[in-house]
């Protein structure tokens, strides 16, 4: 039986988490020749963006426990992409950034995860994708408090 056959084939939740599995595997596969995961690209991908970023930021940036971040860094620092460097304020803190060689991987897997992510969506026209990408990010970026528009709005407009 397949996964469209069944009730769940109605379920956001589902179809957006066997989504992201999917496309997960996907990438993992591609990042694999760089030695790498989505979560290591994640965190690789946002110390370059964000250089000098607490592995308490980190976490909480990329939606993670503190705990998985801590050993995904150790394999970032044990591969030479990430170093730890002292907080100038608080000696408990460690700031995490790129090396040299993580700039350069960063680059290598930014392109790799592109090529996965027109693969995953070439089922869709352009416009769709574009779409689809805008929604997702109102979802994730939209504070949960914050005001919605609601079906009667949309109605309205």
């Amino acid at each position: 039986m397949s996964p469209k056959d069944l009730d769940l084939a109605d379920d956001t939740g589902f179809l957006l988490a066997y989504a992201s599995g999917v496309l997960a595997r996907m990438t993992n596969a591609r990042l694999a020749t760089l030695g790498l995961r989505v979560r290591h690209y994640s965190v690789l991908s946002l110390v370059c963006d964000r250089e000098g970023a607490s592995q308490r930021e980190i976490a909480e940036i990329l939606g993670l426990d503190p705990s998985p971040v801590v050993a995904l860094v150790d394999a970032l620092e044990d591969d030479g992409l990430v170093q730890r460097l002292p907080h100038p304020a608080d000696r408990r803190t460690r700031l995490v950034t790129p090396t040299p060689e993580g700039r350069a991987v960063r680059e290598q897997a930014r392109a790799d995860v592109a090529a996965t992510r027109e693969e995953f969506l070439t089922p869709l026209p352009h416009a769709e994708r574009d779409q689809l990408l805008d929604i997702l990010r109102r979802l994730v970026f939209t504070d949960p408090g914050e005001s919605r528009p609601s079906d009667k709005e949309d109605l309205d407009a």
